[in-house]
């Protein structure tokens, strides 16, 4: 069965120890009194025992199961002496006797984790049980008038009580040896029921844990494309209404318009991303979550280009293919994409540079492309792509099983290009 290494039920605690300390008190009171009775019924006549024998053979035979599962084996060996003892010391107990030793056998095969020692123990106890059994059978054929001779009989008596005596024994043995081994997989069971209970409630942790991650994830990704396209394109034309309200009114005023209405398209779309964060239960019966942001789709990427050509950048938007219904997870992704690469345009590509928007309709995917010639006066932007917006991209497009491309161009600008799956 091998050696159990992984888990053992020893040691026991105190109350386990209290159970047996009673258990061990029951049985000696129980042979205290059986031995009594024994004595005055002249179980054994002449030879019994004196009666401060029979008292230490009471007390040798009740007390291992005091510490059975303290020391289990040990406690066996001890438990299988007392009880050869008792027997060759002719103490009149014939009966509870039997209930010591089988416990003591029991509990080697319940408690001991050393499985390969347990049955070496049990074997050893068993063996020497049945070589003293058959001693005793042998020294009883000796004598021939031990029991009486039925010439007529279909089995003589003295063979049908020794193959009585074996078969008890071999049932009492067996007993006591199957027991214990099921209530040691019974424990070993329970133990890895419970580990495995604790398993999934640590994975149930793991798992809320996870879900709250993902769903931070998810809102600061809307927010991020919300609040960035935006309010990049509001500080662009701010700029650019401050720079030229004094010598040209007329522009001023309509980089201010672009501002206000980017502003209340800003707090449009995150009322609608936060419509879509409550409950049904708490949302008002008027609201409608097929509006949320994260059904924008390729429809309205026509409306970006529009935007960054309002904020002053000369941008060009294409479709190439016939359009035709993609699932709108793959628009919703496109969308975002081109938000964000717009929105990078506006922010790093320098106040004059050439936008490029491109939608292509290909076989199995639709392709999203937004270029910039990177003429300006700004710095030059950073290249490596780490950034939040760069992040959230790549995370949308892995999200449906696309792939992204981001990096400057040999010809100078930057480049976005994504390929998202439409089959």
């Amino acid at each position: 069965m091998g050696t159990a290494t992984e888990w053992t039920r020893l040691p026991v605690g105190r109350r386990e120890l209290r159970q047996d300390a009673v258990l061990a008190i029951v049985l000696g009171a129980g042979l205290a009194v059986t031995t009594t009775l024994y004595a005055a019924a002249g179980t054994y006549g002449d030879d019994q025992a004196a009666w401060w024998v029979s008292a230490l053979m009471i007390v040798a035979n009740a007390a291992p199961v005091a510490f059975r599962r303290r020391w289990p084996m040990s406690m066996a060996v001890v438990s299988a002496l007392a009880f050869a003892a008792l027997q060759i010391l002719h103490v009149p107990e014939v009966f509870l006797v039997n209930f010591t030793l089988f416990i003591a056998l029991y509990t080697v095969g319940a408690w001991c984790s050393d499985r390969v020692r347990a049955e070496v123990v049990r074997w050893v106890v068993i063996g020497g049980m049945f070589a003293w059994l058959f001693i005793a059978i042998a020294f009883g054929w000796a004598v021939p008038n031990a029991l009486p001779n039925e010439d007529d009989s279909l089995i003589p008596p003295y063979i049908a009580y020794s193959l009585l005596n074996i078969v008890i024994n071999v049932i009492y043995f067996g007993a006591a040896w199957y027991a214990g081994n099921r209530a040691w997989a019974s424990a070993v069971a329970k133990h890895e029921l419970d580990v495995r209970t604790a398993e999934l409630a640590a994975e149930r942790e793991r798992s809320a844990a996870q879900a709250v991650t993902i769903e931070r994830v998810r809102i600061a990704r809307e927010l991020h494309d919300v609040v960035a396209h935006h309010v990049s394109l509001m500080g662009v034309q701010a700029g650019a209404a401050r720079r030229v309200v004094d010598r040209d009114p007329a522009q001023a005023t309509v980089s201010l318009g672009v501002v206000e209405e980017s502003a209340r398209t800003a707090v449009e779309e995150l009322r609608r991303m936060l419509g879509t964060l409550r409950s049904h239960d708490d949302a008002p019966a008027g609201d409608d979550h097929r509006d949320a942001p994260s059904t924008e789709g390729l429809g309205r990427i026509g409306e970006l280009a529009d935007a960054a050509r309002t904020a002053g950048h000369p941008t060009e938007y294409v479709v190439v293919g016939d359009a035709r219904e993609v699932p709108p997870t793959v628009s919703a992704v496109a969308y975002r994409i081109a938000q964000e690469a717009v929105t990078n345009v506006l922010k790093h590509a320098g106040p004059t540079a050439r936008a490029d928007v491109r939608v292509r309709y290909l076989a199995d995917c639709v392709e999203v492309e937004v270029t910039d010639d990177g003429h300006g006066d700004r710095a030059p932007r950073n290249t490596a792509g780490s950034g939040l917006g760069h992040v959230g991209m790549r995370e949308r497009v892995a999200a449906v099983g696309g792939r992204i491309e981001i990096g400057p161009r040999a010809r100078g600008g930057y480049l976005v290009r994504a390929w998202l799956p439409t089959t």
